[in-house]
């Protein structure tokens, strides 16, 4: 028996595979961040996934950082996705919503009275920002104040509260991929003199607290966090890597928590000095709850770390983009469909809900 058609129990939850739909931004939100009925359909559509895990989604209006992206924070963002979640589970499956803070991946246009978006400290990603007025270099944010952290912590757990009242079977903390979370994690983002930056346990504060305060509203069982340990992406880099994430996993691991999911480093980035080349191999020792990887994987490279035991299951983004019904590909062991990367980020249907089936 292939390890990725096994059946998986998950929490309360029991999956009828260990595949999983990674989260993948997509950029086809109605006006206001609202889920439109196309959303269910392209959900829908991927339900053989052992779990779904929505796109990120802002858990606030200064969240946001790409145009056309979803929310979770107005009642037209909630309503919006329980056709979503509707869709899903009449198929049988599974899903969890990513919650999403840009912090500083953003820019001025993209927020609310074109204020600064923020940060851990006054220090710009570096790159480019797409905005309704074309491409424009990354600002330098403004740090967040002290003061607003708790509301911060509100708009988590309001978020959390949210996605379970839209229908969702849980939700996923977006820690990762350079994001605010990230942003206070990492020292080349952070050089904040509070108790919030310096050392590892004060730059992983602020994700620790967020995990408590959504665990405390929905439940652990129902709460996962991702993180990317080798990501260097929007001025990402940290020396030591290594022990920073593995003293934020090893907390993580005392929540015991749906899920911890780590994305592998992008291979063409994996000679870079600071970067942890196999994560989920490098981090299984540090976490002793379900444990999903992600990056790059095929059927045959998935396959492979589920039978070695450094994953529990294998998330897989663009091969779900193009093969709706991936499961049933790698159980029959039929040819794949290739991601067509002009539409991933696209209005209309076209390369969201009309890549073919089998037969």
């Amino acid at each position: 028996m292939n390890p990725l058609l096994e059946s998986y129990k998950l929490g309360n939850y029991t999956l009828k595979n260990r595949l999983v739909m990674a989260p993948l931004t997509r950029r086809r939100a109605g006006e206001g961040g609202v889920p439109v009925e196309m959303n269910a359909v392209y959900y829908a559509q991927r339900a053989s996934a052992g779990l779904i895990i929505a796109e990120a989604s802002q858990i606030s209006p200064e969240g946001v950082g790409y145009m056309n992206t979803p929310g979770i924070h107005s009642d037209e963002q909630v309503e919006g996705w329980k056709k979503v979640t509707k869709a899903v589970h009449e198929k049988g499956g599974l899903i969890f919503l990513q919650l999403w803070h840009v912090g500083r991946v953003s820019h001025s246009l993209l927020q609310p009275g074109n204020e600064l978006p923020v940060s851990a400290s006054a220090i710009s990603g570096g790159d480019f920002i797409t905005t309704p007025k074309g491409k424009m270099p990354m600002e330098i944010p403004r740090a967040l104040e002290l003061s607003e952290i708790p509301d911060l912590l509100e708009d988590y757990r309001k978020a959390a509260a949210n996605a379970i009242k839209a229908g969702f079977d849980g939700v996923e903390i977006h820690a990762a991929n350079s994001y605010l979370l990230d942003q206070f994690m990492h020292s080349s983002s952070n050089v904040r003199t509070d108790q919030y930056g310096g050392s590892i346990e004060n730059r992983c504060r602020l994700t620790l607290e967020v995990t408590d305060a959504v665990c405390r509203e929905i439940g652990s069982s129902k709460t996962a966090i991702r993180l990317s340990p080798s990501n260097i992406k929007f001025g990402m880099d940290d020396k030591n890597a290594a022990d920073l994430f593995e003293y934020v996993i090893r907390e993580l691991d005392k929540r015991e928590l749906a899920y911890l999911h780590l994305v592998e480093p992008m291979l063409s980035l994996v000679n870079h000095p600071h970067m942890i080349q196999e994560v989920a191999r490098h981090f299984r020792p540090h976490y002793s709850g379900t444990l999903i990887a992600a990056g790059n994987y095929t059927p045959e490279s998935g396959r492979e770390v589920l039978e070695k035991g450094y994953a529990d299951l294998v998330a897989f983004g663009r091969l779900f983009i193009a093969n709706p019904d991936l499961p049933e590909r790698i159980a029959s062991d039929a040819s794949l469909n290739t991601p067509d990367v002009d539409t991933f980020y696209t209005r209309g249907p076209e390369g969201y809900v009309d890549y073919p089936r089998l037969g």
